[in-house]
């Protein structure tokens, strides 16, 4: 599925520049807390983590096995 980042809203923009931020820092996938840690708004972990399955979905992130955070994916253009 293609989308592009603005047409996300403003919660799930926010969420994956968080991640992406983060996984480029660390390289190590990046959990729920860590984000709810970082954003400004706060949000539930229970909420970013819905944000987050929604982005790997939409083929935005991806997850390295099932108990791991969440890792950017690499799209083609």
């Amino acid at each position: 599925m293609s989308v592009m980042i603005n047409e996300l809203n403003q919660r799930s923009r926010d969420v994956f520049r968080h991640i992406v931020d983060a996984y480029v820092t660390s390289g190590e996938p990046v959990g729920s807390r860590t984000v709810a840690r970082r954003l400004a708004q706060p949000l539930s972990a229970a909420t970013i983590r819905n944000v987050m399955q929604d982005l790997e979905y939409l083929g935005l992130l991806g997850s390295p096995h099932i108990s791991a955070g969440r890792v950017p994916t690499v799209r083609p253009r």
